[in-house]
C-alpha cells in the first residue's frame, strides 16, 4: 500500500514514516495541508491511505478533509493529532475521517489501524442521497436518525434543548416533500427517530 503522511512536526512525521516503511509500506511525507491536498487529489494520485494531522500550516487538516470529501474523493483518512477533545473527534469523523488516533500514541496501535483501513473496500458512499427524485446532501443513507443526532448535526446542540424543534422541522419538510405524493419519503420510526426512504 502507498500511504501519504501529512504532518508538520518533523520528529513525529519521520517516526511514522520510518515505522510504516519498516512494516513494508511505501510512504510519502509532506509538512503542510496545502501540499497534502495537492498530492492526494492531483492527477495520478494513487494513495491507499492518508495519515493526517489537524493542525497544519497553510491549510488545516479539517480543511484538507472537507475538500477531499467535497471533491468526492474516498481516500481513507486516519487523523493523527494531539486534539483529543470529543468535539474535535466528532467534527473530524463527521467531516469524513475514517479513524482517529490521538498523540501521544503507540506505533503498534497506529499500525493496526492502518492495516484495518487497508482491508476496507476502496469506495465510499457519496454524500449525496438520491431517493425517488429527491436529492439530499447528507450521509447515513437508510439509517434511522434520532432526534438527538438530528439536533447535533443540524444545530450543533450537544444537549437536549427541551423543545420539539425537530418535530416542527420534520412537519415542514413533509409538507414540502410528501404532501399529495406517493410513496412518502420521510418516515417516523416510533420511539427512535426519522428515516428517509422510498
Amino acid at each position: 500500500m502507498k500511504i501519504l503522511v501529512v504532518e508538520d512536526d518533523k520528529t513525529v512525521g519521520d517516526y511514522v514514516r520510518r515505522g510504516l516503511d519498516e512494516a513494508g509500506y511505501h510512504v510519502d511525507l509532506v509538512g503542510d495541508g496545502d501540499e497534502g491536498l495537492r498530492r492526494a487529489s492531483g492527477r495520478g494520485a494513487n494513495y491507499d491511505i492518508m495519515v493526517l494531522d489537524l493542525r497544519l500550516p497553510k491549510l488545516s487538516g479539517i480543511d484538507v478533509l472537507r475538500t477531499l470529501r467535497d471533491r468526492g474523493l474516498g481516500l481513507p483518512v486516519l487523523v493523527l493529532t494531539a486534539q483529543d477533545s470529543v468535539d474535535f473527534k466528532v467534527q473530524a469523523l463527521r467531516m469524513g475521517a475514517d479513524d482517529y488516533v490521538t498523540k501521544p500514541f503507540a506505533f503498534e496501535e497506529l499500525l493496526a489501524r492502518v492495516e484495518a483501513l487497508g482491508r476496507r473496500p476502496k469506495a465510499i458512499a457519496p454524500p449525496v442521497l438520491h431517493v425517488n427524485g429527491l436529492v439530499l446532501d447528507m450521509r447515513h443513507q437508510s439509517r434511522v436518525m434520532s432526534r438527538t443526532l438530528i439536533t447535533e448535526y443540524a444545530w450543533d446542540y450537544h444537549f437536549d434543548p427541551g423543545t420539539n424543534i425537530v418535530d416542527v422541522v420534520i412537519t415542514r419538510l413533509r409538507k414540502k416533500i410528501d404532501q399529495s405524493k406517493e410513496p412518502k419519503l420521510i418516515h417516523t420510526v416510533r420511539g427512535v427517530g426519522y428515516v428517509v426512504r422510498a
